[in-house]
């Protein structure tokens, strides 16, 4: 009886964390002297991701489930998520296995509304149902600020290539540029879901740093003479505009770009709930009830992804820096293009609203409006930066479509 309890002692010691922790075998990534120091790494950075949502609100309702996700991961023994069952281990043609998969973790279940492109959708269900597109109805120009904020998209996609990263990862890769983190999800998983972990951080973290990042940009493009400029007020726009906005776009879009369909579509499904009159129930439960749990599933389950095998790779490092690359080069093309509006029309634009053509709404708008208020505290630019910033919205994902269509193509 004695050995017998000795024995179940040994065996619950050896089933535990820590001994996973301090038992690494050669194989295990960055493990030395018996020590997984890559799972380590990983908790660390865990731990620094839920203190900057939380204590520097870097945008919290994503990075703190992301981060925590990330932590439960890396638990040693947990087995709530296994990256192989849907990236497999190289070989060329890897089909998932779902009865394996729902034979795993929680993650692992929760994980397919990620890989089958569901969570990405719904999310920008609920956005087009809190956007308002009327600004951008009312000046249809911002279009073309939206579309020359795309710039860094394919900049950083050419950057990756020239870095050695194959077709597929580039193009995932440059979508960052965008600023839209569903966006850039949906690529990612679709093209390169390897790298998911590294391009979803990167891309949640810029869009939380946008107010950092931003700034000295429009500075430095930009001359007091022209954040100055006051633009006039936009024409009022009638219920039928913005009832035939979202059927347009759709209609459009679809016909040029069908990739971009899921996304596109679902954002203008969700304007029409919001725009109709008819359907209020269902606009108020998608901006508020379904965005916030397919929310909390996107961001556990993508943070799940970021094990040692995956994150810990110098390829991360060039993601981050080409991330952060493409949406200061994505800011400048906006800005530009805004300089451009500015005097073909007389110095009727202020150029400061080219940069909210990013994707990140609103807060790329209220940074616009921001600094035009600090070279005039009368300036008001808010709904003019609107106007790009929806329109950068529908730019990402039509050039998250491009990227997927050209994949179908090329590879």
């Amino acid at each position: 009886m004695q050995n017998l309890l000795i024995d179940g002692i040994k065996s619950f010691i050896q089933s535990t964390g820590l001994a996973k922790l301090f038992a690494a075998t050669s194989g295990t990534p960055l493990a030395f002297a018996g020590v997984d120091f890559g799972t380590i790494i990983m908790l660390a950075i865990a731990c620094v991701l839920i203190y900057l949502a939380i204590g520097k609100e870097f945008e919290p309702l994503l990075l703190l489930p992301i981060s925590f996700g990330m932590l439960l991961a890396n638990l040693p023994m947990a087995e709530i998520m296994h990256n192989v069952f849907f990236v497999g281990t190289g070989e060329e043609h890897f089909v998932m296995d779902y009865g394996q998969i729902l034979g795993g973790g929680i993650f692992d279940i929760l994980y397919l509304g990620v890989k089958l492109g569901i969570y990405p959708s719904l999310i920008f269900l609920g956005i087009g149902a809190m956007t308002d597109f009327s600004p951008l109805i009312a000046n249809p120009k911002s279009l073309l600020l939206g579309a020359a904020a795309q710039f860094g998209v394919f900049a950083a996609f050419f950057g990756a290539l020239l870095l050695g990263f194959d077709l597929l990862s580039a193009m995932s890769i440059g979508i960052i540029g965008g600023a839209d983190g569903p966006t850039a999800i949906l690529v990612t998983k679709t093209l390169a879901p390897k790298l998911l972990p590294a391009i979803a951080i990167a891309a949640y973290s810029y869009m939380a740093l946008i107010p950092i990042i931003q700034p000295p940009i429009m500075r430095a493009l930009t001359t007091e003479k022209e954040r100055s400029v006051k633009m006039e007020q936009l024409r009022p726009v009638s219920r039928l505009e913005r009832l035939l906005f979202p059927i347009i776009v759709t209609v459009v879009v679809g016909l040029i770009v069908p990739d971009a369909v899921p996304l596109v579509g679902c954002l203008m499904l969700g304007n029409l709930f919001k725009e109709s009159g008819v359907t209020e129930r269902l606009s108020k439960t998608v901006q508020n009830e379904l965005i916030n749990i397919v929310t909390i599933f996107l961001g556990v389950t993508v943070g799940a992804t970021a094990s040692a095998d995956t994150f810990l790779q110098k390829e991360t490092l060039f993601i981050i820096v080409l991330g952060l690359t493409a949406f200061c080069l994505s800011t400048a093309g906006g800005l530009l293009f805004g300089k451009l509006m500015y005097y073909v029309t007389g110095g009727k634009v202020n150029p400061l609203i080219g940069s909210a053509g990013v994707s990140a709404v609103p807060m790329a708008a209220r940074v616009a409006q921001n600094e035009g208020r600090k070279t005039d505290p009368t300036n008001f630019l808010l709904m003019h930066a609107m106007g790009p910033n929806v329109a950068g919205v529908i730019g990402s994902a039509v050039a998250a479509g491009v990227f997927l269509a050209m994949a179908k193509v090329l590879v």
